[in-house]
């Protein structure tokens, strides 16, 4: 038996999709624990490609127990968009579970958002517009609805008609955007109640039962490490924890139940929105990677910001996550270059720093100091173990594994399920992986 979280190791987009859907066909139980709509993971099977925003991707493997937990914001118009776009392609939702304190999303919440984030002029974060952040305020506010909210309606409408005018009045005096009408709004989420109530459970008892079980259990977030609301690159961040950390807060288990953490990095680093990114490059290899790496956000379609490998925030996801191990996506998308960069350090006024500065305004400021390394210049799409990649592949990886401390224990080399190097398997394998003859990372 093994619980393992699959964390993002640099801004979300990494891939996380694809290694929670291999990692799934292992696990009994697999666990959404935050975030909301604003996230999404891409699940290619055979011909089929999967666009998942809410629901964990555990749920193409039937006999898999799918949670979304109590620390994701749902929007239930959109999960109900989901679930029967599933179904119209065949996939049962029968496993499909919803926390009863899970926040949700309502209609004033995404014109806050988007009125908010239009107000802010050169200041914008690069918010999805689709109410996460004014979700997460209500509940921090305590002024939240929650799914269990949705499930008594004598109680929804009371708590509805005040917050409803209280948002009106924001809407109105701040923003000069026309009001909501109380009565439609309870309406449609009263329907959006019964739809969903067969799903509702209360998920930590739930995720509880299957640790006494002995399941093998995975914890799937959204994002990444570095758009962490309290250790990200502030303010340029969401509005809940990736990290390892929340995990545990936003699916109701404690730290002890987890037996490893495993980080996904892309073989070079990609940023949608706004905010500091040193290794971005504006040039014919920064398209080349947006192009063959197909680097447009799932839910948003924006066009998502391309540069070289970031190994200063790679060890510090490995440090703020504590990473057992690495899953490394898209290395096929290197396979034309005849040099590849790697960030090993950066440069903050004439000093040299290995370590990721905190300091918003340092971090803007910083300057990579880049390894170069030779390129393969072969396709690596058909390689399905370690020995069948090119010789200057196997040695970006191992320089990779060098420079963040951690073993790599699967490594994808294109979106199918098929397109993977399985080094070690992060749920039933042993704790070291691609390792050297005298047992050290390489």
């Amino acid at each position: 038996m093994a619980n393992v979280i699959v964390i993002g190791a640099q801004w979300g987009d990494e891939g996380k999709g694809k290694i929670t859907d291999l990692l799934s066909r292992s696990a009994d139980v697999v666990v959404r624990s935050q975030g909301g709509v604003n996230a999404g993971h891409t699940v290619v099977v055979a011909e089929q490609t999967f666009k998942l925003h809410l629901i964990p991707s555990g749920i193409l493997y039937p006999k898999t127990e799918c949670i979304i937990g109590s620390g994701t914001v749902i929007d239930p118009q959109v999960l109900i968009e989901e679930i029967e776009q599933l179904k119209a392609l065949g996939v049962t939702v029968d496993n499909l579970n919803i926390s009863q304190t899970a926040h949700v999303t309502m209609p004033y919440h995404r014109e806050i958002d988007k009125a908010s984030e239009e107000s802010r002029g050169e200041y914008k974060i690069g918010t999805t517009g689709r109410g996460i952040g004014p979700t997460y305020a209500d509940k921090s506010e305590r002024t939240g609805i929650r799914v269990l909210d949705l499930m008594n309606p004598e109680h929804l409408r009371k708590q509805l008609g005040w917050t409803i005018n209280y948002k009106n009045v924001i809407l109105e005096k701040l923003y000069n955007l026309p009001p909501l009408d109380p009565e439609k709004v309870i309406a449609e989420y009263l329907k959006y109640a019964e739809f969903l109530r067969p799903f509702v459970i209360d998920s930590s008892l739930k995720i509880y039962e299957a640790v006494k079980e002995k399941k093998n259990i995975l914890f799937e977030g959204a994002q990444g490490t570095l758009l962490d609301l309290d250790h990200g690159t502030y303010p340029y961040v969401t509005s809940s924890n990736p990290i390892a950390g929340g995990a545990c807060v936003g699916a109701g288990v404690g730290p002890t139940t987890i037996d490893r953490v495993i980080g996904v990095a892309k073989a070079y680093t990609t940023r949608v929105g706004e905010g500091p990114f040193p290794t971005e490059l504006n040039d014919n290899v920064g398209e080349l990677l947006g192009n063959k790496g197909a680097e447009f956000g799932t839910t948003t379609g924006r066009r998502r910001r391309c540069g070289w490998f970031d190994a200063v925030i790679g060890r510090y996801a490995v440090r703020i996550n504590g990473l057992d191990c690495l899953a490394i996506t898209k290395l096929d998308v290197l396979d034309e270059l005849p040099e590849i960069e790697i960030c090993v350090a950066y440069e903050i006024d004439g000093e040299i720093c290995h370590h990721f500065p905190t300091n918003a305004s340092q971090f803007a400021n910083c300057k990579p100091v880049y390894k170069t390394l030779p390129g393969w210049q072969e396709s690596t799409t058909g390689c399905r173990s370690l020995s069948d990649l090119p010789h200057n592949a196997l040695n970006y990886l191992k320089y990779l594994a060098e420079l963040m401390k951690v073993p790599i224990a699967i490594v994808s080399v294109g979106p199918g399920r098929d397109q993977t190097i399985i080094v070690e398997d992060p749920i039933h394998g042993p704790k070291r992986a691609l390792l050297d003859a005298d047992g050290i990372p390489v």
